[in-house]
């Protein structure tokens, strides 16, 4: 791979310009790969989580908890969840509780075979120790600046 500046340079570049680049970049090929699958990137939360959820969630609280990934507000995780209950892949129950369907668990399957072939392909090259180095460097920026990441 050739890199855009030398160390020296990279050195000076901006972090706000790279790590955009970078987050536009990959939530873009993520995207892709979901897509393949007719699902948006909100579904595919919504999906996620229920999936891990036996006991089902409330729509507002699952809208609460997502809304704040990459800043797509409540609406755009009830217009998923909306989406999901159309095409049968998440149901209500009596309790006004959502849960995953079947056919939603095997969408999710097949989605994440897709998602896993794409994450090799966005961390070829890179070792676990490098990743870990480059996220703790970002979390230390941010830290710095008194700023928000998510944190589980």
């Amino acid at each position: 791979m050739d890199y855009s500046h030398n160390d020296e340079e990279l050195a000076t570049q901006p972090i706000g310009y790279w790590g955009r680049a970078a987050s536009d970049a990959v939530v873009a090929y993520i995207r892709e790969g979901l897509a393949t699958h007719d699902l948006t990137q909100p579904q595919w939360w919504v999906l996620n989580q229920l999936a891990e959820s036996p006991q089902g969630r409330e729509l507002a609280e699952l809208a609460r908890f997502l809304g704040g990934y990459l800043d797509v507000g409540d609406p755009a995780i009830e217009e998923a969840v909306g989406n999901l209950v159309h095409r049968g892949l998440v149901t209500t129950d009596d309790h006004d509780r959502l849960h995953i369907t079947p056919e939603g668990e095997a969408l999710k399957a097949a989605a994440v075979k897709t998602q896993t072939a794409r994450r090799e392909v966005i961390h070829d090259g890179v070792t676990d120790e490098e990743f870990v180095r480059a996220l703790k460097v970002l979390q230390r920026m941010i830290h710095n600046v008194d700023g928000k990441a998510w944190h589980h």
